[in-house]
């Protein structure tokens, strides 16, 4: 078994910090109102999922959703999926995002090269009025895909927003994306408009966009209007309409109109990471979205309408529709383009500083990055405000932990979050009311019925097992674009477990409850290894070695190996280090010490790079499939596929 790591408890908010919270004033109100006693988080949380229909209609009124409600909060809540949430309701989701008016920012964006751009309240509600009015006059209506191939820029959000005023559907890639990975998946949902730059700029190289542009608008015969975004360039030939052409179109101030819809209502198609196939097209209702996240920014981020909200993320990842929904609160959000790490090492935060950031979101590796960078922003910034830092798309080592209260602040909430593109929000996540532990998520969230199952479908209070969602949730996929029968959907999360009672949703993540109610994430259940009939979750090897010194990165696969699995380990060295006999030897000694001896690799080797998806996933299942000389059915999902080049099966078998 896995070594039982130290988990000392790293923060603990203090008493009156509590007493202020939007959580706490939502506990209190819960209680008095059902009659039931909610003495702590725990104790809501577990009325919130015996009592969904009145927890989540309590959270529409508490948080302020703007539309009509009403009577019934949910039908057929027996069935999974098949729930309808809200089933009378009307919305806008543009309407609740731009809820806010006056001259405050709504949007401040950075890039790479420095360049600050920054929006009022009254400045957005404007552009997308004239936006949406120049798209209405257009043809773009209800149930029409807007598309878009853009850098994570202030006329992304404008472009989303004034698409879902009109009750069309919002869909995006990052530019990193080439043509035919981008094609894989605006193909699938043919979309009338496509917005689109002529550039980006990454790491100070300026990659020109508008060859992938032409074959990507060549390939989407429904395409009737393509409108460019000059980045970097004003003056620069798209060869289609351009942004300021398109806001010409319409009236000087035409009214900002909003057009409401039923609470399940398609607003967006994410995409997932297509590495096993076509990437599946997850459509996502307005409600279900907009309900989710006010809960996760207002109760578990404590998020103010007049604070500094960021998250370092492309336009393609969900994150960036998480990071987006921070308008709903009346807080700035902050937009950056490029590489987090050029101009200087510490680019995000002395942009953190500059803005005065009080939420600072971004991912695991970015963490660890900087920590390996020698990046110390408490010593080399002023940020006073910043209370927050969130951190996913991988899990938070326990070292990343050390890291951030040691070298960015003592006093801050440090929220390891999960969930994923399937369920645009979060099954676990963090709480300004709860102590942050050492390697742990602080907390299930509210209104999600997470339990860790065995493999035979039996709950597991105490060890590792499959995440698992035993109710429906109203940020579940409206289902998957062209699967009309919903057979692809049910295969992909309710089919893992037929001999339950009722269907579960099925997340692939290898976890364990603690006995404090948080959570510990052991890496993908399809990327778990088990040489000897032991099973190891990836995460547990990640965080040892990628804390050496002589190792930038690594990945872990299970190898097929004569009739058993081995654990085959592949890293990318540091500069200066070389990968020798004594250095797999000091791989092999840490992680028996640490670990345990059924986690030691049989196989160690240095690589040059490692392949990753185009939002920054290591991709574990293309290595494993590379070893084995199995085909890899797409390696335009990847950003860096030339990298499996460094991955064949051992001429030792």
């Amino acid at each position: 078994m896995t070594k039982r790591l130290e988990r000392p408890t790293l923060w603990t908010p203090s008493a009156e910090r509590i007493a202020a919270t939007r959580m706490t004033e939502f506990q209190r109100g819960v209680a008095a109102r059902s009659g039931d006693e909610l003495c702590d988080y725990h104790s809501l949380w577990r009325w919130s999922v015996r009592e969904p229909a009145q927890f989540w209609s309590e959270l529409w009124d508490f948080v302020g959703i703007v539309g009509q409600k009403g009577e019934r909060a949910v039908e057929g809540l027996d069935r999974m999926p098949g729930a309808r949430w809200f089933p009378d309701a009307q919305l806008s989701f543009a309407e609740n995002l731009l809820r806010h008016s006056g001259d405050g920012a709504a949007i401040v964006s950075w890039n790479e090269r420095g360049r600050r751009r920054a929006q009022s309240r009254d400045e957005l509600r404007r552009e997308v009025a004239r936006l949406a009015a120049s798209l209405r006059a257009r043809g773009v209506g209800p149930g029409d895909r807007v598309a878009a191939y853009l850098p994570s820029l202030p006329e992304a959000v404008v472009a989303m927003l004034a698409t879902n005023s009109l009750g069309a559907i919002w869909s995006a890639c990052s530019p990193d994306f080439g043509a035919a990975a981008a094609l894989d998946r605006f193909g699938q949902i043919e979309p009338k408009v496509l917005f689109c730059a002529d550039a980006y700029v990454y790491a100070g190289k300026r990659l020109d966009l508008r060859d992938r542009v032409s074959e990507i608008c060549a390939g989407l015969p429904t395409l009737e209007l393509c409108v460019g975004v000059p980045y970097l360039d004003a003056e620069v030939d798209l060869s289609c309409t351009t942004w300021a052409e398109l806001l010409d179109e319409s009236p000087q101030d035409p009214p900002l109109v909003f057009l409401r819809q039923p609470f399940d209502a398609p607003a967006f198609v994410l995409f997932s990471s297509g590495t096993t196939g076509l990437p599946k097209c997850i459509v996502h209702g307005a409600g279900g979205t907009l309900l989710q996240h006010a809960k996760e920014h207002v109760l578990h981020c404590d998020l103010r309408a007049g604070e500094v909200f960021f998250y370092f993320s492309t336009c393609g990842w969900m994150m960036w529709n998480w990071l987006t929904s921070g308008l709903f609160t009346g807080a700035t959000v902050l937009l950056y383009e490029g590489f987090p790490f050029h101009a200087h090492s510490g680019i995000l935060w002395e942009m953190a500083e500059r803005e005065r950031v009080n939420v600072f979101g971004t991912s695991a590796k970015y963490l660890a990055l900087a920590e390996k960078r020698g990046v110390r922003p408490a010593r080399d910034f002023d940020l006073a405000p910043l209370r927050a830092i969130l951190s996913t798309g991988s899990t938070l080592l326990p070292a990343s932990f050390d890291y951030v209260y040691r070298e960015i602040g003592e006093d801050l909430q440090l929220s390891s979050i999960s969930g994923g593109t399937d369920l645009i929000s979060c099954f676990a996540l963090g709480n300004p009311n709860l102590p942050v532990v050492r390697g742990e998520l602080q907390c299930r969230g509210l209104g999600m019925a997470v339990e860790v199952w065995t493999e035979d479908g039996i709950p597991v209070a105490d060890g590792q097992g499959e995440l698992v969602c035993t109710r429906p949730f109203p940020s579940m996929p409206v289902g998957f674009w062209r699967d009309d029968d919903g057979s692809r959907y049910r295969a992909a999360y309710f089919e893992h477990y037929p001999q339950a009672e009722q269907a579960v949703w099925r997340h692939g993540d290898w976890v364990e409850l603690t006995d404090r109610g948080g959570m510990i994430f052991h890496g993908r259940s399809d990327a778990t290894l088990n040489p000897g009939g032991v099973r190891i979750g990836t995460a547990e090897i990640y965080r040892i070695v990628e804390r050496m010194e002589e190792i930038v990165e690594a990945v872990v696969v299970g190898e097929k190996f004569g009739d058993d699995l081995r654990i085959a380990l592949f890293v990318r060295l540091a500069a200066g280090a070389h990968m020798d006999e004594d250095l797999k030897q000091k791989i092999r000694a840490r992680i028996r010490e640490e670990a345990s001896p059924h986690h030691v690799p049989r196989r160690i080797d240095a690589v040059r790079d490692i392949p990753r998806t185009v939002s920054g996933k290591i991709s574990e299942i293309a290595v494993r499939k590379a070893l084995h000389g199995e085909p890899i059915d797409n390696r335009e999902a990847l950003a860096n596929p030339e990298a499996l080049e460094y991955f064949e099966p051992p001429s030792d078998g």
